[in-house]
């Protein structure tokens, strides 16, 4: 088949060209920051199509389902339609579609329930009420991550139980029941008709391990396999995709050793690392060059992941221009940090013409944020934090999917405790707790027990209304086939009066319940008019993809012109003009959490490699004397990555001082730079009794001139910049600016409107 000449070829540089024409056989791109892996993969597929491959026969699998979506744009844009037809999406997406075909060989219906995080730990709090066990000592999200680790390194709840080693860990750690709860959980979840997240990979390698006639299968479906953020795949995802490959063996992974940060969700850097060893005749490409950020920052952020001993071998480099250097911002106190950034952003703003979304704030916890939700609330600027109670976590919508839901699956034990007594109908906790004995006893779903209802005495005068229920439901089910998404889900919403009850509440929460609620109806009204879809638009269809929605899906106003202030797990993959990394000190970034090990510590760097490789201009990095940590107020001594950066890439670090004019407590934490070169870089070292060092001191009397009577050449003095000289003004009216170099600060482009000078002479 001759190899056809397409135009965008000439778009890449030479790796990325030789990553994409090389299609058959092992293939691994090593992909640094900011070096264009989305295009190479984009058009990597659009190459094999335009080659002849049937894009039916195109795995490619994602992280998220933002990632596929944009891929699929992309490439449809180079072939057309047939861009639809790829085998493309997020994994638990793709596996999920597997599974709804194949689910009968698991014994599991087709229209099987995902629970979601929430789902999962109300049920694990039900296992553990029945077993008698205290939830402050097995705490349902500690017990469901130990379940979901070992789910991801393939360990069954039967493998669990009979492994010596976890089970003497559990005992030793005083929870001997947990191999128990993870088989109870199971149990409970197949009885359900349900799976979790991690069911989703774990079934799927069940599924092919067990009956080869659909790996098999499987593996002549799909000729091309390619994977994108390769170094966050785990060991389940791995073997997967192994299998899913063996014949042909075209595989295509593509991913950065460097920005491995998931290992807390069970990610393995060592599949990236070891990669090689699995095929001999592996391919690789080096993707070097970085196109999104200045020299400064490329080169900064290699000499902080140099230091790591556990990477592949790769060197970022860029054309770039030089850009300014990295600043290194010391405040007294963490509010001070915050006052700090808010005041700096809205000068650059100014300045330099900026959006409130060219602007992100990044921090190691998402408790770091106060400070700075209040500074850039009192300086007017808008801002969104990303990571809180998404849009479909909200009570009152999760109530109506769960009514969706139990029409969907009657056996979903999780959304028929949610909504058998809401709205308010009369079945109480005890008639809910019976319902649940009944159907442990009988090993079936409480759903079963409703259906009988009428033959258990034990529940008097609570059948009848038991009945009620079950007769709603059943007339919702008897709409499935015949309704669309939204028209169902529109007379669900009515008939269950859960539309009529928030309605009804005029407070202010109760109006935007109520809003929330249309608005979902909204998003399903859209979901059922979406043209681009060839599947059903069904409520089936409509609850799978609102439960393998991912942070980045959920939020739909991500592109609104807002100060975006996040975790750096949360940046990943992103990029902003400015990045304000917070918090930079030891026992906060790196964790306290993450000091106990090399491995441990190497995943840090990494992470904070990510945050400072997601800015493209300018790159700030802050830390605090001083902050209240769990309601003590603690000193801090600045993070040892700070002193890892080679120092020719940072400037005079900028010091606040307290609103009260004075430095914290004498116990605080300090250091200086000293220039070691005459381009004035800095050697960070700490020393405890170093004399702080300054800024001009507030003068309670200050106060500026008006600004209009500025002129060049004057000396004027600035409450944090001190004395300086007016070297250029231009602008009219509210735009008129003034350059002014300071004798300490160097030279500031300054909005006289809010400069607040004083004329010296």
């Amino acid at each position: 088949m001759s190899t056809p000449k397409v135009d965008y070829l000439e778009l890449l540089n030479e790796p990325q060209k030789q990553a994409v024409i090389q299609t058959d056989g092992p293939v691994m791109i090593i992909a640094g920051a900011g070096s264009g892996k989305t295009r190479v993969l984009t058009y990597r597929m659009a190459y094999l199509i335009q080659k002849g491959v049937d894009p039916f026969n195109i795995l490619a699998l994602t992280f998220t389902n933002k990632a596929a979506r944009e891929m699929r744009e992309r490439i449809e844009k180079v072939v057309g339609n047939e861009a639809r037809n790829l085998w493309m999406g997020t994994f638990h997406s793709i596996f999920a579609k597997i599974l709804r075909i194949e689910a009968d060989k698991l014994g599991y219906p087709s229209n099987f329930t995902i629970y979601d995080s929430d789902d999962s730990k109300s049920l694990i709090k039900t296992i553990l009420k029945e077993m008698g066990l205290d939830d402050k000592v097995y705490k349902p999200g500690m017990v469901l991550g130990r379940i979901s680790s070992a789910k991801n390194n393939l360990i069954t709840a039967a493998a669990y139980e009979s492994d010596s080693g976890l089970t003497s860990d559990d005992s030793q750690a005083g929870r001997p029941k947990m191999g128990e709860i993870y088989r109870t959980y199971t149990e409970r979840c197949f009885r359900s008709g349900a799976m979790d997240f991690d069911d989703l990979l774990v079934k799927t390698h069940e599924l092919l391990s067990k009956f080869p006639d659909v790996l098999n299968r499987y593996q002549q479906k799909f000729h091309y396999v390619m994977v994108d953020e390769f170094q966050d795949t785990n060991t389940c995802q791995y073997a997967i995709i192994r299998k899913l490959a063996a014949v042909r063996e075209n595989i295509c992974v593509v991913g950065d050793d460097a920005q491995s940060i998931y290992a807390f969700r069970g990610a393995t850097i060592r599949n990236i690392l070891n990669f090689e060893r699995d095929y001999s005749e592996l391919k690789v490409f080096k993707l070097e060059q970085n196109y999104r950020s200045t020299s400064t920052i490329v080169n900064a952020s290699s000499s902080i992941i140099k230091n790591n001993k556990d990477q592949l071998d790769k060197k970022v480099w860029t054309d770039n221009t030089e850009g300014e250097k990295i600043q290194i911002i010391r405040a007294a106190t963490d509010n001070e940090e915050g006052k700090f950034i808010a005041e700096q952003i809205f000068e650059d703003k100014l300045n330099k013409q900026l959006k409130n979304n060219d602007f992100a704030i990044l921090y190691r916890t998402n408790a770091q944020s106060r400070a700075f939700e209040e500074a850039l609330r009192k300086m007017n600027i808008p801002y969104r934090v990303y990571g809180g109670t998404s849009f479909y976590q909200r009570k009152e919508i999760k109530d109506l999917i769960a009514y969706l839901r139990l029409t969907v699956n009657p056996n979903d034990e999780e959304a028929l405790k949610r909504i058998i007594n809401y709205p308010v109908r009369g079945i109480g906790k005890t008639t809910i707790d019976r319902l649940i004995l009944a159907a442990s006893q009988n090993k079936c779903s409480i759903w079963t027990v409703i259906e009988h209802i009428e033959k258990i005495q034990a529940f008097g005068s609570a059948i009848s209304k038991i009945a009620q229920f079950r007769l709603m439901i059943q007339s919702f089910q008897s709409m499935l086939e015949s309704h669309n998404a939204y028209d169902l889900a529109m007379h669900i919403a009515k008939q269950s009066n859960l539309l009529k009850t928030l309605h009804e509440d005029k407070t202010i929460e109760g109006i935007s319940r109520y809003e929330n609620i249309v608005e979902l109806l909204n998003g399903i009204k859209e979901f059922t008019e979406d043209d681009t879809r060839e599947d059903a638009k069904t409520i089936s269809v409509y609850l799978q993809d609102i439960a393998l929605l991912t942070d980045e899906d959920a939020n739909k106003k991500a592109d609104d012109d807002v100060v975006k202030m996040m975790t750096i797990h949360s940046a990943k993959g992103l990029e902003f003009t400015q990045v304000y990394v917070v918090g930079m000190e030891e026992n906060l970034f790196p964790s306290q959490m993450a000091l106990s090990s090399r491995k441990e510590l190497e995943e840090e760097r990494r992470l904070f490699y990510v945050a400072a490789t997601r800015a493209e201009k300018k790159l700030v990095l802050s830390y605090a004397n001083s902050r209240f940590r769990f309601g003590n107020l603690t000193y801090a001594e600045p993070s040892r990555f700070l002193r890892e950066i080679d120092p020719r890439y940072l400037q005079m670090e900028t010091v606040r001082s307290a609103s009260s004019g004075s430095m914290t407590p004498k116990k605080q934490a300090d250091f200086s730079f000293t220039p070691v070169s005459k381009a004035k870089p800095m050697n960070l070292r700490f020393q405890p009794n170093a004399k702080p060092m300054a800024s001009a001191p507030v003068d309670p009397n200050f106060k500026a001139d008006d600004p209009s009577q500025l002129q060049e050449g004057m000396l004027v003095e600035h409450q944090r910049f001190g004395k300086g000289m007016v070297v250029k003004i231009e602008g009219e009216r509210d735009s008129r600016k003034a350059t002014v170099d300071f004798e300490d600060s160097g030279a500031k482009q300054l909005i006289l409107k809010y400069a607040k000078l004083r004329i010296l002479r």
